[in-house]
């Protein structure tokens, strides 16, 4: 068993969670415990069966109204929390139980663009019509309200007038890529 481990919590189609997944794959003292997603459908499931990683499903019952969620990460004691593409609040008895062990990715400049809804394609758009110069991800805390935890690291990428939202959100996926693996390496090194 590796000496560090990191509990993935995603939504959607698991991309970043892939990546983290392939980053950490040979990696000698750091590997990933579990993959929780709150989505039944989510196709980051798929994904982990394909990459052998445990995956669970919960409901949001057991996620805000008891300490099912909490009591699994618990039992895992992962050194990191890991937000990948995770659009739930996360309950204040999780993060009071892993103080400054909870980061999550944004994909723009915080504090611009974030809070309740800024999430995907919502913040590529806002991005694109408001005529941005720039954007990019922050890698952040996360604490008791959206988007609002301190910042660990911040990557800038240009906008250019003929870029569209889909355009934009490339440019943002492949900081993503780049830099979310090497930052979860440095908060655990």
């Amino acid at each position: 068993m590796k000496s560090k481990q990191i509990v993935l919590f995603a939504s959607g189609s698991g991309t970043n969670v892939e990546n983290i997944a392939n980053y950490f794959g040979e990696h000698p003292t750091i590997g990933i415990k579990a993959v929780l997603t709150n989505k039944r459908d989510a196709h980051v499931l798929d994904r982990c069966n394909r990459l052998d990683i445990d995956a669970l499903f919960f409901n949001k019952h057991a996620f805000v109204k008891s300490d099912c969620v909490l009591n699994i990460l618990r039992s895992f004691d992962p050194d990191l929390i890991v937000l990948a593409g995770f659009l739930w609040k996360i309950p204040e008895n999780i993060i009071d139980a892993f103080p400054n062990k909870v980061v999550n990715i944004h994909p723009a400049l915080l504090p611009k663009y974030g809070g309740k809804g800024m999430y995907g394609m919502n913040v590529h758009n806002a991005v694109k019509e408001n005529k941005e110069t720039e954007t990019g991800i922050t890698i952040h805390y996360v604490n008791a309200n959206y988007d609002e935890g301190g910042v660990i690291q911040q990557v800038k990428t240009n906008v250019s007038e003929s870029d569209s939202a889909e355009d934009i959100a490339r440019k943002v996926h492949q900081l993503e890529y780049e830099h979310f693996p090497k930052v979860i390496e440095d908060l655990l090194s």
